[in-house]
C-alpha cells in the first residue's frame, strides 16, 4: 500500500503559479455560486439577520432605548455576530458531511487539483457571505438606527466579524467530520444555538452561570466589535457599568479566537486523514 493511498493530500502536480492562483478562484468561484443557489442555505442566512436586527434591534430596542445610543449600538454588534456564526458553522458542517457520506471528498482526492482548494474554497464562500450580511446590517444601522457610529467605526465591526466567522468555520468543520450527512444540521444546532445564547449576544445572564459565556467563541467576537464602538456589554449594561468589559486587553480575545480556529481545524484534518486510512485499510 503505498503512502500516497493512506495520505488526505491531493496528488502532486507541478502548476504554475498563475495557474495554481486560478484553480483556487475557479473552486471558491464555484463554491459561493453553489451556496447561493442553495436555497434553504442561502435564504436563512442573508435574510434571517437582517429581519432579526430590523424588527428586534431596531423597532423593538428603538421603543425601548428612548435614543440610547448604547443601546443600538450593542444591538448592532450582537446581531451582526449573530449574522457572522451560521454560514461558517453550517457551510461547513452541513457541506463537508454531505460530500463525505456521497463520496464527494474521495473523488477530489483524485483529481489533480491543489490540497487546499477544497477547504479555502469553503472559507472564501462563508467570508463572502459574511461580507454581505454585514453590508445589509450596516446600511440598516445607518438608515434606521440612532448608533452615532463613523463610518471607520461601521468598517471596523464588519472587518472584525468577517475575520470572526473563521473560528466558526473551523467548528463547523470538525461537527462535518463526524456527522453524517443526514445528521449533521442537527449536531450544528446543539452547537450552534448555545453558542448563540451563552455567548450574551440577547440578553444578560443571570450572574450564577455568566462564567459559560468564556466557552463561547461568540462571546469573545462580541466582545471584540463592542470594543470597536465603545459600548458595554449587555451584562454591564444591565449592572449600570459605563465602560467595557473592565479594561480586559482585547488582544486577549484575538488571542483565545486565534487559538480556537487552527486548533479544531487541525482536529478535523487529522479526522478527515484517518478517516481516509481506514477506508484504504478496508479496501485492501
Amino acid at each position: 500500500m503505498s503512502s500516497q493511498t493512506l495520505s488526505f493530500d491531493f496528488p502532486n502536480t507541478a502548476m504554475p503559479r498563475g495557474k495554481l492562483l486560478r484553480t483556487y478562484l475557479t473552486e471558491a468561484k464555484y463554491e459561493s455560486v453553489r451556496a447561493l443557489r442553495a436555497p434553504a442555505f442561502a435564504i436563512p442566512f442573508l435574510l434571517l439577520p437582517i429581519a432579526l436586527y430590523v424588527l428586534f434591534g431596531i423597532l423593538l430596542a428603538g421603543s425601548v432605548s428612548h435614543g440610547d445610543a448604547s443601546i443600538s449600538r450593542i444591538m448592532f454588534v450582537n446581531f451582526s455576530v449573530f449574522g457572522v456564526m451560521g454560514p461558517g458553522m453550517f457551510g461547513f458542517g452541513a457541506f463537508v458531511a454531505t460530500e463525505r457520506t456521497q463520496g464527494l471528498l474521495t473523488l477530489k482526492r483524485a483529481l489533480p487539483m491543489p490540497k487546499a482548494s477544497y477547504l479555502l474554497a469553503k472559507m472564501v464562500m462563508t467570508m463572502l457571505f459574511s461580507v454581505m450580511i454585514m453590508a445589509t446590517l450596516v446600511i440598516a444601522a445607518m438608515a434606521f438606527a440612532h448608533t452615532r457610529l463613523s463610518i471607520s467605526q461601521f468598517l471596523a465591526v464588519a472587518g472584525i466579524d468577517i475575520l470572526g466567522s473563521l473560528p466558526f468555520c473551523a467548528i463547523g468543520l470538525m461537527i462535518g467530520t463526524l456527522a453524517s450527512g443526514k445528521s449533521a444540521p442537527a449536531f450544528v444546532n446543539l452547537a450552534y444555538l448555545p453558542m448563540m445564547h451563552l455567548g450574551g449576544l440577547f440578553y444578560p445572564l443571570p450572574k450564577s452561570v455568566q462564567r459559560i459565556e468564556f466557552a463561547s467563541p461568540a462571546f469573545y467576537l462580541d466582545k471584540l466589535g463592542l470594543r470597536a464602538v465603545g459600548a458595554p456589554s449587555l451584562d454591564q449594561l444591565s449592572m449600570g457599568a459605563p465602560t467595557v468589559h473592565g479594561g480586559v486587553a482585547p488582544m486577549i480575545y484575538v488571542f483565545i479566537l486565534a487559538v480556537v480556529t487552527p486548533a479544531f481545524a487541525a482536529l478535523s484534518i487529522r479526522r478527515l486523514q484517518g478517516g481516509n486510512v481506514r477506508r484504504a485499510v478496508a479496501r485492501d
